[in-house]
């Protein structure tokens, strides 16, 4: 595994990740990844992976509070 990695998302919103993690993750022909958008960044993880992780880092009721005080970041607010 790598360190830190860098990456370009299109203006449309479109990334590509490398064909190492592709094939890592068992993507080599596309499928679906979760994204847990953590306030100050984004986490991209396998699927099936998100809520688990999530689960592991804060508990249910501290991110349902966080995601209350985005209220004003309407966007944020629908994590």
């Amino acid at each position: 595994m790598s360190d830190v990695q860098q990456y370009l998302v299109s203006s449309s919103g479109q990334m590509s990740l490398p064909a190492s993690v592709r094939h890592r993750w068992g993507l080599d022909n596309g499928g679906p990844v979760e994204v847990i958008d953590l306030g100050f960044g984004v986490l991209t993880v396998p699927k099936g992976q998100g809520r688990r992780l999530l689960n592991d880092i804060v508990s249910r009721q501290d991110h349902a509070t966080f995601v209350r005080s985005l209220d004003d970041d309407p966007d944020l607010a629908t994590t």
